[in-house]
């Protein structure tokens, strides 16, 4: 009897579909080395977030829109993903460029704070541009401004 007590509640909990992030709205600071600056993601589907970057550095400044789709990997506070998108900038030297993205990487919801760390790779191709591609690897932090709902317990009571 006490074996199927513990069997039930995990046989719902592992019938359930994964969450694959912690929160809806997210912003925050990214750096790869040489470019610094702003991303914000924003969950539009679910599993799928819409992600832009405004990056700024000593001779260019370059803004980008992906979208990426997220995997949890053992529970919904450690992800990997991938995604695609577009970029344009203006470098000081060589004018307007601009181009296609690819991205993959994990993030991390930190326990019991509102923040999450990201690591990712983003290959470019350039358009207009000195350098035809590029293979930046960068470290992201967010702060979570709008979080996800939480259902009912065990998810057995989820209007969906």
């Amino acid at each position: 009897m006490k074996l199927l007590l513990l069997l039930v509640p995990c046989l719902l909990l592992a019938t359930q579909p994964a969450a694959a992030q912690k929160y809806r709205t997210a912003a925050g600071l990214r750096s790869d080395g040489n470019n610094y600056g702003l991303t914000i993601q924003q969950l539009i589907l679910p599993k799928t977030t819409l992600e832009g970057l405004g990056m700024f550095g000593v001779r260019e400044r370059s803004a980008t829109v992906l979208a990426e789709r997220h995997f949890g990997i053992l529970g919904p506070s450690l992800n990997y993903y991938f995604g695609a998108g577009a970029h344009v900038g203006n470098h000081k030297d060589d004018g307007t460029f601009w181009g296609f993205d690819g991205m993959i990487g994990a993030e991390y919801k930190i326990a019991f704070i509102p923040l999450v760390i990201s690591l990712d790779f983003k290959p470019t191709i350039e358009f207009g541009s000195a350098d035809w591609n590029r293979f930046p690897t960068a470290f992201s932090i967010r702060y979570i401004f709008i979080k996800q709902k939480k259902t009912g317990i065990f998810r057995i009571f989820d209007k969906r």
